[in-house]
């Protein structure tokens, strides 16, 4: 008798995010909100990996270098700008915001606590179902549209989002549940989305170091 050739097991949702590649992403249409809580418990915010829900589509992101060099340095920009002017700012980095009953999660790049940041006090350990969103998220969308991006963070109610794409950052303020451009940060207004993307492009020309004392010059001129 000829043996029957055995079939491949399918890859699972948790394989097929762990073997994508730099800079890569992949959408899951028709997820549970049980199967994506799973999957972030499984993954345990891995470094270069984003995932976002929203009302049943899943989408994993695989971050290549240059994202990841970008969103760390708005990062640093904030915390030269809070030592500087004194600025009482908590950072967040890509902590996962979520609405269970909204259907929709998202990791951003980068995020800021401003004015609500006294609200917070020293906590660490936020639950984001009763304590306020973050005053700003950051998403750095280099090599990929995350699709609903806007969308997803107006149901979150994030006030105000950064989007950094194709060398020039934008400044999204939220009013009626949409997303409205504008020039400056309602959070820190004396940041212009010209100034950030300013420096963000300064950043692979003079290198990081140069950049910060830049932007921290930059910022002791503004104090005068």
């Amino acid at each position: 008798m000829t043996p029957q050739p055995m079939l491949e097991r399918p890859l699972s949702r948790y394989e097929l995010i762990s073997q994508l590649s730099d800079g890569a992403s992949m959408t899951f249409p028709h997820v549970s909100w049980e199967e994506y809580e799973e999957l972030l418990d499984q993954f345990v915010e891995p470094a270069g990996l984003r995932m976002s829900y929203y009302k049943g589509e899943l989408t994993a992101m695989s971050l290549s270098a240059e994202h990841e060099n970008n969103a760390r340095f708005i990062d640093q920009l904030i915390t030269a700008l809070k030592l500087r002017l004194l600025i009482n700012i908590r950072s967040f980095g890509s902590w996962t915001m979520k609405k269970a009953k909204k259907q929709t999660g998202k990791e951003p790049d980068a995020c800021f606590y401003v004015q609500t940041a006294a609200a917070i006090g020293n906590r660490i350990d936020l639950d984001f179902t009763t304590d306020p969103p973050p005053d700003i998220a950051v998403e750095v969308d280099i090599h990929h549209k995350t699709k609903n991006q806007l969308e997803i963070y107006a149901t979150l109610g994030i006030p105000e989002l950064w989007v950094f794409d194709n060398g020039r950052l934008t400044i999204h303020l939220l009013e009626d549940d949409h997303y409205v451009e504008a020039e400056t940060s309602k959070a820190l207004p004396m940041l212009t989305a010209s100034v950030l993307t300013e420096f963000l492009n300064r950043l692979p020309k003079d290198g990081e170091f140069q950049t910060l004392l830049a932007f921290d010059e930059w910022l002791r001129s503004i104090k005068q």
